[in-house]
């Protein structure tokens, strides 16, 4: 497995830190023996070079993505770039972000970390009906509306605590049969006992147990191409406990 660091912040607008969490996340990795099958991974660990530019950057992410990665964010905005490359390879494509927020608020004409989604719509690179919203729970109302306006499928941190294994396999079951999955995670989707360490906490989160639990059955899907973290700030981390998290999905994931 190929882990790529993308050590950035620039989509964050203004809030630092993200470029930190690559080289901590890769370093709690060694306290990890192996994963929940009994597998000790392998990895090749690269690094992908940013510039002060953040859409050059997209257009370098665009171009340097590969296949069977898992990208080691950084700020969420990251995924906008990636998506692309895989839409280069790949005709239909489909998307899950495990995420608190839709991220399809649009902030400026170019895509930030709070408005990648809807940039990947607009632009006719993501089709709206292979898009998966998962781990919802704060949503601006223009958000809400262009969710129901566009029929985007959302499964909110509740409906995954009251029906996990009914959502999980819906997932998989609308997954399956494109060219291509990317599954993205921005931190923030999970309960901010979990995960402290990112920008923007919500309460009312999943466990990281539950993202765990749906991560590894969605590993079955023989589509997958490839994955992201994102938005882990260790300069708020308490204990590592965040990055520690992050290590553990990529090992779920590897």
């Amino acid at each position: 497995m190929i882990l790529v660091k993308v050590p950035t912040s620039l989509g964050a607008l203004g809030e630092q830190g993200q470029e930190k969490a690559p080289d901590e996340i890769i370093n709690q990795l060694n306290d990890i023996w192996s994963n929940e099958q009994g597998i000790k991974p392998s990895f090749e660990v690269e690094e992908i070079k940013i510039t002060d530019d953040i859409e050059e950057n997209y257009n370098i992410l665009e171009k340097n993505f590969k296949e069977n990665s898992i990208y080691i964010g950084g700020d969420h905005s990251i995924t906008y770039g990636l998506v692309k490359g895989l839409a280069k390879k790949y005709k239909n494509i489909g998307l899950i972000s495990f995420d608190a927020h839709p991220d399809l608020y649009h902030h400026f004409d170019f895509p930030t970390h709070g408005d990648w989604i809807k940039f990947l719509i607009e632009e006719n690179i993501l089709k709206k009906e292979n898009v998966i919203l998962a781990g919802i729970r704060n949503a601006d109302i223009k958000e809400l509306n262009y969710i129901k306006e566009n029929k985007i499928r959302v499964f909110s941190s509740n409906d995954i605590f009251r029906n996990i294994e009914e959502v999980t396999e819906a997932m998989m079951e609308s997954m399956r049969k494109l060219d291509a999955l990317y599954i993205s995670v921005d931190i923030d989707v999970l309960d901010p006992s979990c995960a402290p360490g990112t920008s923007y906490l919500e309460p009312a989160g999943l466990t990281a147990r539950e993202l765990i639990y749906v991560l590894q059955r969605l590993k079955k899907l023989k589509n997958i191409k490839a994955v992201d973290i994102t938005e882990v700030n260790p300069s708020l981390d308490i204990n590592n406990i965040t990055s520690k998290t992050a290590s553990k999905i990529i090992m779920e994931m590897s």
